[in-house]
Protein backbone atom coordinates (compact mmCIF):
# COMPACT_ATOMS: atom_id res chain seq x y z
CA UNK A 1 0.00 0.00 0.00
CA UNK A 2 1.15 3.57 -0.56
CA UNK A 3 -0.12 7.08 0.00
CA UNK A 4 0.59 8.43 -3.47
CA UNK A 5 -3.07 9.03 -4.25
CA UNK A 6 -3.95 10.67 -0.94
CA UNK A 7 -2.61 13.34 1.33
CA UNK A 8 -1.47 12.10 4.72
CA UNK A 9 -4.33 11.66 7.20
CA UNK A 10 -3.15 12.99 10.58
CA UNK A 11 -3.77 11.01 13.74
CA UNK A 12 -5.62 13.94 15.30
CA UNK A 13 -6.93 17.34 14.27
CA UNK A 14 -8.89 19.97 16.22
CA UNK A 15 -12.32 20.92 14.87
CA UNK A 16 -12.28 24.72 14.78
CA UNK A 17 -15.17 26.60 13.20
CA UNK A 18 -15.98 30.19 12.37
CA UNK A 19 -17.61 30.61 15.79
CA UNK A 20 -14.31 29.99 17.57
CA UNK A 21 -12.42 32.23 15.13
CA UNK A 22 -14.88 35.08 15.54
CA UNK A 23 -14.78 34.79 19.34
CA UNK A 24 -10.99 34.94 19.34
CA UNK A 25 -11.06 37.97 17.04
CA UNK A 26 -13.54 39.62 19.42
CA UNK A 27 -11.14 38.91 22.28
CA UNK A 28 -8.20 40.39 20.41
CA UNK A 29 -10.18 43.51 19.59
CA UNK A 30 -11.32 43.87 23.18
CA UNK A 31 -7.76 44.33 24.36
CA UNK A 32 -8.26 41.82 27.18
CA UNK A 33 -6.03 38.85 26.37
CA UNK A 34 -5.23 37.29 29.74
CA UNK A 35 -7.72 35.83 32.23
CA UNK A 36 -10.81 38.03 32.14
CA UNK A 37 -14.45 38.10 31.04
CA UNK A 38 -14.15 35.28 28.49
CA UNK A 39 -12.49 33.01 31.02
CA UNK A 40 -15.26 33.73 33.53
CA UNK A 41 -17.90 33.03 30.85
CA UNK A 42 -16.21 29.74 29.96
CA UNK A 43 -16.00 28.68 33.61
CA UNK A 44 -19.69 29.43 34.17
CA UNK A 45 -20.74 27.49 31.08
CA UNK A 46 -18.49 24.55 31.97
CA UNK A 47 -19.85 24.33 35.52
CA UNK A 48 -23.36 24.24 34.10
CA UNK A 49 -22.42 21.61 31.52
CA UNK A 50 -20.94 19.27 34.15
CA UNK A 51 -23.52 20.13 36.80
CA UNK A 52 -21.07 21.18 39.50
CA UNK A 53 -20.94 24.45 41.45
CA UNK A 54 -17.29 25.27 40.80
CA UNK A 55 -15.25 25.17 37.58
CA UNK A 56 -11.80 26.75 37.58
CA UNK A 57 -9.95 27.32 34.31
CA UNK A 58 -6.23 26.62 34.23
CA UNK A 59 -3.56 26.48 31.55
CA UNK A 60 -3.22 22.68 31.43
CA UNK A 61 -4.58 19.49 32.90
CA UNK A 62 -1.17 19.00 34.51
CA UNK A 63 -1.56 22.33 36.31
CA UNK A 64 -5.04 21.32 37.40
CA UNK A 65 -3.88 18.01 38.84
CA UNK A 66 -1.10 19.80 40.71
CA UNK A 67 -3.52 22.36 42.12
CA UNK A 68 -6.04 19.66 43.07
CA UNK A 69 -3.44 17.66 45.00
CA UNK A 70 -2.19 20.84 46.68
CA UNK A 71 -5.77 21.73 47.63
CA UNK A 72 -6.37 18.40 49.38
CA UNK A 73 -3.21 18.97 51.42
CA UNK A 74 -0.88 16.35 49.94
CA UNK A 75 2.42 16.47 51.83
CA UNK A 76 5.98 15.25 51.25
CA UNK A 77 6.17 11.57 52.08
CA UNK A 78 2.50 10.91 51.34
CA UNK A 79 1.51 8.34 48.71
CA UNK A 80 -1.05 8.38 45.92
CA UNK A 81 -2.40 5.39 44.03
CA UNK A 82 -2.55 5.77 40.27
CA UNK A 83 -2.06 3.86 37.04
CA UNK A 84 1.21 3.24 35.20
CA UNK A 85 -0.77 3.19 31.94
CA UNK A 86 -1.04 6.93 31.45
CA UNK A 87 0.90 9.98 30.35
CA UNK A 88 3.61 10.98 32.80
CA UNK A 89 1.70 14.11 33.90
CA UNK A 90 -0.70 11.99 35.95
CA UNK A 91 2.16 10.84 38.17
CA UNK A 92 4.62 13.70 37.96
CA UNK A 93 2.25 16.07 39.79
CA UNK A 94 2.50 13.77 42.80
CA UNK A 95 6.25 14.28 42.79
CA UNK A 96 5.80 18.09 42.53
CA UNK A 97 4.54 17.96 46.13
CA UNK A 98 7.22 15.57 47.37
CA UNK A 99 4.83 12.63 47.53
CA UNK A 100 5.21 9.26 45.80
CA UNK A 101 2.98 7.46 43.32
CA UNK A 102 1.97 3.89 44.07
CA UNK A 103 1.32 2.30 40.71
CA UNK A 104 -1.38 -0.33 40.42
CA UNK A 105 -1.87 -2.48 37.33
CA UNK A 106 -4.81 -2.14 34.97
CA UNK A 107 -7.87 -4.11 33.94
CA UNK A 108 -7.04 -5.97 30.70
CA UNK A 109 -10.35 -4.99 29.10
CA UNK A 110 -10.78 -1.30 29.98
CA UNK A 111 -7.08 -0.39 30.57
CA UNK A 112 -8.23 1.49 33.68
CA UNK A 113 -7.14 0.94 37.27
CA UNK A 114 -8.12 -2.53 38.46
CA UNK A 115 -10.16 -1.98 41.67
CA UNK A 116 -9.32 -5.47 42.93
CA UNK A 117 -5.60 -4.64 42.79
CA UNK A 118 -6.26 -1.22 44.34
CA UNK A 119 -7.94 -2.98 47.27
CA UNK A 120 -4.99 -5.35 47.65
CA UNK A 121 -2.57 -2.40 47.60
CA UNK A 122 -4.50 -0.46 50.22
CA UNK A 123 -4.48 -3.51 52.49
CA UNK A 124 -0.68 -3.71 52.51
CA UNK A 125 0.67 -0.19 51.85
CA UNK A 126 0.47 2.58 54.45
CA UNK A 127 0.58 6.34 53.99
CA UNK A 128 -1.75 6.50 50.98
CA UNK A 129 -3.78 9.72 50.96
CA UNK A 130 -5.47 9.78 47.56
CA UNK A 131 -6.35 7.92 44.38
CA UNK A 132 -5.96 9.36 40.88
CA UNK A 133 -8.10 7.31 38.49
CA UNK A 134 -7.40 8.09 34.82
CA UNK A 135 -10.36 7.37 32.54
CA UNK A 136 -8.43 5.80 29.70
CA UNK A 137 -9.47 6.80 26.20
CA UNK A 138 -12.77 8.16 27.50
CA UNK A 139 -14.09 5.08 29.31
CA UNK A 140 -14.94 5.59 32.97
CA UNK A 141 -13.09 3.72 35.69
CA UNK A 142 -15.12 1.54 38.05
CA UNK A 143 -15.97 4.48 40.27
CA UNK A 144 -18.34 2.63 42.63
CA UNK A 145 -15.52 0.37 43.75
CA UNK A 146 -12.97 3.18 43.95
CA UNK A 147 -15.30 5.48 45.88
CA UNK A 148 -16.09 2.67 48.33
CA UNK A 149 -12.37 2.06 48.88
CA UNK A 150 -11.73 5.78 49.28
CA UNK A 151 -14.43 6.02 51.92
CA UNK A 152 -13.16 2.96 53.76
CA UNK A 153 -9.59 4.27 53.90
CA UNK A 154 -10.49 7.99 54.17
CA UNK A 155 -8.85 8.91 50.87
CA UNK A 156 -9.53 11.71 48.40
CA UNK A 157 -10.29 11.00 44.75
CA UNK A 158 -8.77 13.33 42.16
CA UNK A 159 -9.95 12.20 38.73
CA UNK A 160 -7.74 12.61 35.67
CA UNK A 161 -10.45 13.25 33.07
CA UNK A 162 -8.09 14.38 30.30
CA UNK A 163 -9.82 11.89 27.99
CA UNK A 164 -13.28 11.99 29.52
CA UNK A 165 -15.42 14.78 28.10
CA UNK A 166 -18.18 13.76 27.95
CA UNK A 167 -18.02 10.39 29.72
CA UNK A 168 -20.85 8.89 31.76
CA UNK A 169 -20.59 6.26 34.49
CA UNK A 170 -23.91 4.60 35.29
CA UNK A 171 -25.73 7.73 34.15
CA UNK A 172 -23.48 10.11 36.09
CA UNK A 173 -21.31 12.52 34.13
CA UNK A 174 -17.63 12.19 34.98
CA UNK A 175 -16.89 15.31 37.00
CA UNK A 176 -19.71 14.72 39.46
CA UNK A 177 -18.26 11.72 41.33
CA UNK A 178 -14.78 12.37 42.79
CA UNK A 179 -13.63 15.11 45.14
CA UNK A 180 -12.04 16.98 42.24
CA UNK A 181 -11.97 16.27 38.52
CA UNK A 182 -9.48 17.70 36.05
CA UNK A 183 -9.94 18.02 32.27
CA UNK A 184 -7.50 18.70 29.43
CA UNK A 185 -8.11 21.07 26.53
CA UNK A 186 -4.87 20.25 24.76
CA UNK A 187 -5.05 20.51 20.97
CA UNK A 188 -5.78 16.79 20.47
CA UNK A 189 -8.49 16.52 23.12
CA UNK A 190 -12.26 16.33 22.69
CA UNK A 191 -12.50 20.02 23.64
CA UNK A 192 -9.49 21.88 22.28
CA UNK A 193 -8.18 25.32 23.21
CA UNK A 194 -4.57 24.58 22.19
CA UNK A 195 -3.42 24.48 25.79
CA UNK A 196 -5.71 24.60 28.79
CA UNK A 197 -7.79 22.70 31.29
CA UNK A 198 -10.46 22.90 33.97
CA UNK A 199 -10.88 21.71 37.54
CA UNK A 200 -14.39 21.04 38.82
CA UNK A 201 -15.43 20.38 42.40
CA UNK A 202 -18.36 20.72 44.77
CA UNK A 203 -16.07 21.72 47.65
CA UNK A 204 -15.94 25.50 48.20
CA UNK A 205 -12.70 25.30 50.20
CA UNK A 206 -10.92 23.44 47.39
CA UNK A 207 -12.29 25.90 44.84
CA UNK A 208 -11.10 28.90 46.80
CA UNK A 209 -7.65 27.40 47.33
CA UNK A 210 -7.26 26.63 43.62
CA UNK A 211 -8.53 30.07 42.66
CA UNK A 212 -5.79 31.61 44.82
CA UNK A 213 -2.96 29.22 43.99
CA UNK A 214 -3.42 29.31 40.20
CA UNK A 215 -2.25 32.95 40.16
CA UNK A 216 0.75 33.42 42.46
CA UNK A 217 -1.22 32.99 45.68
CA UNK A 218 -2.90 36.35 45.14
CA UNK A 219 -6.32 36.54 46.74
CA UNK A 220 -7.88 38.50 43.86
CA UNK A 221 -7.06 37.94 40.19
CA UNK A 222 -6.55 40.83 37.79
CA UNK A 223 -10.10 40.68 36.43
CA UNK A 224 -11.62 40.74 39.91
CA UNK A 225 -9.41 43.70 40.80
CA UNK A 226 -10.53 45.56 37.69
CA UNK A 227 -14.19 45.35 38.70
CA UNK A 228 -13.68 45.80 42.46
CA UNK A 229 -14.45 48.91 44.49
CA UNK A 230 -10.94 48.71 45.96
CA UNK A 231 -8.03 50.35 44.09
CA UNK A 232 -7.07 48.38 41.00
CA UNK A 233 -3.45 48.20 42.05
CA UNK A 234 -4.16 46.66 45.47
CA UNK A 235 -3.72 42.93 46.04
CA UNK A 236 -2.54 40.56 48.75
CA UNK A 237 -0.25 37.54 48.42
CA UNK A 238 -1.54 34.95 50.86
CA UNK A 239 0.41 31.88 49.71
CA UNK A 240 3.38 30.93 47.47
CA UNK A 241 1.27 30.12 44.43
CA UNK A 242 1.82 29.22 40.80
CA UNK A 243 1.22 30.75 37.34
CA UNK A 244 -1.51 28.47 36.05
CA UNK A 245 -4.28 30.77 34.80
CA UNK A 246 -6.04 30.36 31.43
CA UNK A 247 -6.02 33.24 28.95
CA UNK A 248 -9.13 34.81 27.45
CA UNK A 249 -7.80 33.93 24.00
CA UNK A 250 -7.91 30.23 24.90
CA UNK A 251 -11.22 30.59 26.74
CA UNK A 252 -12.74 32.15 23.63
CA UNK A 253 -12.10 28.88 21.81
CA UNK A 254 -13.43 26.88 24.75
CA UNK A 255 -16.76 28.71 24.88
CA UNK A 256 -17.75 27.42 21.45
CA UNK A 257 -15.97 24.07 21.69
CA UNK A 258 -18.10 23.34 24.75
CA UNK A 259 -21.30 24.15 22.87
CA UNK A 260 -20.30 21.54 20.27
CA UNK A 261 -19.10 18.90 22.76
CA UNK A 262 -22.10 16.60 22.44
CA UNK A 263 -22.19 16.91 18.65
CA UNK A 264 -18.46 16.15 18.49
CA UNK A 265 -19.04 13.15 20.76
CA UNK A 266 -21.78 11.78 18.51
CA UNK A 267 -19.49 11.93 15.50
CA UNK A 268 -16.66 10.14 17.32
CA UNK A 269 -19.11 7.52 18.57
CA UNK A 270 -20.32 6.94 15.02
CA UNK A 271 -16.75 6.48 13.79
CA UNK A 272 -16.02 4.07 16.65
CA UNK A 273 -19.08 2.00 15.72
CA UNK A 274 -17.93 1.86 12.10
CA UNK A 275 -14.46 0.73 13.13
CA UNK A 276 -15.69 -1.93 15.52
CA UNK A 277 -18.02 -3.41 12.93
CA UNK A 278 -15.36 -3.34 10.21
CA UNK A 279 -12.71 -5.06 12.34
CA UNK A 280 -14.91 -7.75 13.89
CA UNK A 281 -13.40 -10.57 11.81
CA UNK A 282 -9.76 -9.49 12.20
CA UNK A 283 -7.15 -10.78 14.69
CA UNK A 284 -7.57 -7.74 16.91
CA UNK A 285 -9.29 -6.81 20.13
CA UNK A 286 -11.56 -3.80 19.61
CA UNK A 287 -12.24 -1.44 22.54
CA UNK A 288 -14.41 -2.89 25.28
CA UNK A 289 -17.21 -0.65 26.51
CA UNK A 290 -19.03 -1.33 29.76
CA UNK A 291 -22.78 -1.55 29.06
CA UNK A 292 -23.48 0.97 31.83
CA UNK A 293 -20.95 3.55 30.55
CA UNK A 294 -20.99 6.14 27.80
CA UNK A 295 -17.52 6.26 26.24
CA UNK A 296 -16.18 9.68 25.21
CA UNK A 297 -14.14 8.10 22.39
CA UNK A 298 -11.18 10.39 22.77
CA UNK A 299 -9.15 7.35 21.69
CA UNK A 300 -9.92 4.27 19.63
CA UNK A 301 -7.27 1.71 20.59
CA UNK A 302 -6.87 -1.57 18.74
CA UNK A 303 -5.10 -4.46 20.44
CA UNK A 304 -3.30 -6.69 17.95
CA UNK A 305 -3.50 -10.41 18.68
CA UNK A 306 0.17 -10.93 18.04
CA UNK A 307 0.02 -14.72 18.36
CA UNK A 308 -2.23 -14.76 15.31
CA UNK A 309 -0.13 -12.36 13.25
CA UNK A 310 3.24 -12.42 11.51
CA UNK A 311 3.91 -8.76 12.31
CA UNK A 312 4.38 -6.82 15.52
CA UNK A 313 2.78 -3.55 16.58
CA UNK A 314 5.65 -1.39 15.34
CA UNK A 315 5.55 -2.95 11.88
CA UNK A 316 1.80 -2.41 11.75
CA UNK A 317 2.32 1.30 12.51
CA UNK A 318 5.02 1.55 9.83
CA UNK A 319 2.65 0.05 7.26
CA UNK A 320 -0.16 2.40 8.30
CA UNK A 321 2.23 5.32 7.83
CA UNK A 322 3.19 3.99 4.41
CA UNK A 323 -0.53 3.92 3.61
CA UNK A 324 -0.72 7.61 4.49
CA UNK A 325 -2.48 7.25 7.84
CA UNK A 326 -1.28 8.61 11.17
CA UNK A 327 -1.52 6.48 14.28
CA UNK A 328 -0.18 6.69 17.81
CA UNK A 329 0.51 4.55 20.88
CA UNK A 330 -1.27 5.17 24.19
CA UNK A 331 0.75 4.72 26.33
CA UNK A 332 4.32 3.71 27.01
CA UNK A 333 3.82 2.54 30.62
CA UNK A 334 5.48 4.78 33.16
CA UNK A 335 7.42 1.97 34.81
CA UNK A 336 9.36 1.57 31.55
CA UNK A 337 10.35 5.26 31.47
CA UNK A 338 13.87 6.03 32.77
CA UNK A 339 12.86 8.40 35.57
CA UNK A 340 10.18 6.22 37.09
CA UNK A 341 12.07 2.98 36.42
CA UNK A 342 15.25 4.20 38.06
CA UNK A 343 13.72 6.07 40.99
CA UNK A 344 11.52 3.17 42.08
CA UNK A 345 13.63 0.30 40.72
CA UNK A 346 10.88 -1.07 38.51
CA UNK A 347 11.20 -4.09 36.24
CA UNK A 348 9.12 -4.43 33.03
CA UNK A 349 7.20 -7.39 34.48
CA UNK A 350 6.15 -5.48 37.61
CA UNK A 351 2.92 -4.43 35.84
CA UNK A 352 2.32 -7.28 33.41
CA UNK A 353 -1.09 -6.19 32.11
CA UNK A 354 0.10 -2.67 31.31
CA UNK A 355 3.17 -4.11 29.59
CA UNK A 356 1.15 -6.56 27.50
CA UNK A 357 -1.44 -3.95 26.49
CA UNK A 358 1.30 -1.52 25.49
CA UNK A 359 3.05 -4.04 23.27
CA UNK A 360 -0.14 -4.67 21.31
CA UNK A 361 -1.76 -1.22 21.29
CA UNK A 362 -2.25 1.17 18.41
CA UNK A 363 -4.54 4.21 18.39
CA UNK A 364 -6.41 5.04 15.18
CA UNK A 365 -7.61 8.47 13.99
CA UNK A 366 -11.00 9.40 15.48
CA UNK A 367 -12.05 13.05 15.29
CA UNK A 368 -15.14 14.94 14.12
CA UNK A 369 -13.68 16.47 10.95
CA UNK A 370 -12.88 13.07 9.45
CA UNK A 371 -14.74 12.62 6.16
CA UNK A 372 -16.46 9.50 4.93
CA UNK A 373 -13.48 8.93 2.66
CA UNK A 374 -11.11 9.28 5.62
CA UNK A 375 -12.99 6.64 7.59
CA UNK A 376 -13.02 4.25 4.64
CA UNK A 377 -9.28 4.80 4.13
CA UNK A 378 -8.51 3.85 7.73
CA UNK A 379 -10.72 0.76 7.56
CA UNK A 380 -9.24 -0.37 4.24
CA UNK A 381 -5.67 0.13 5.44
CA UNK A 382 -6.21 -1.81 8.68
CA UNK A 383 -8.00 -4.64 6.89
CA UNK A 384 -5.44 -4.87 4.10
CA UNK A 385 -2.43 -4.88 6.40
CA UNK A 386 -3.85 -7.46 8.80
CA UNK A 387 -5.29 -9.69 6.06
CA UNK A 388 -1.84 -9.77 4.49
CA UNK A 389 -0.15 -10.72 7.76
CA UNK A 390 -1.59 -13.97 9.10
CA UNK A 391 0.66 -16.40 10.93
Amino acid sequence: MNSNNHSFLPFALPSIGEEEINEVVDTLRSGWLTSGPKTKQFETAFAQFIGMPYALAINSCTAGLHLALEAIGLQPGDKVITTPYTFTATAEVIRYLGADPVFVDIDPHTFNLDPRLVAETLARVTGIKAIIPMHFGGQACDMDELVALAQRYQLKIVEDAAHALPTYYKGHLIGTIGDLTVYSFYVTKTLATGEGGMVVTANSDYAERIRTMRLHGINRDVFNRSVSTQPFWYYEVVAPGFKYNLTDVAAALGIHQLQKANRFWQRRADIATRYTQAFADLPVQTPYVHPYNTHAWHLYVLQLRLAELSLDRNTFIERMTAAGIGTSVHFIPLHLQPYWRDRYQFQPADFPIALDVYQRAVSLPIYPSMTEEDIKRVILAVRTILKEAPT
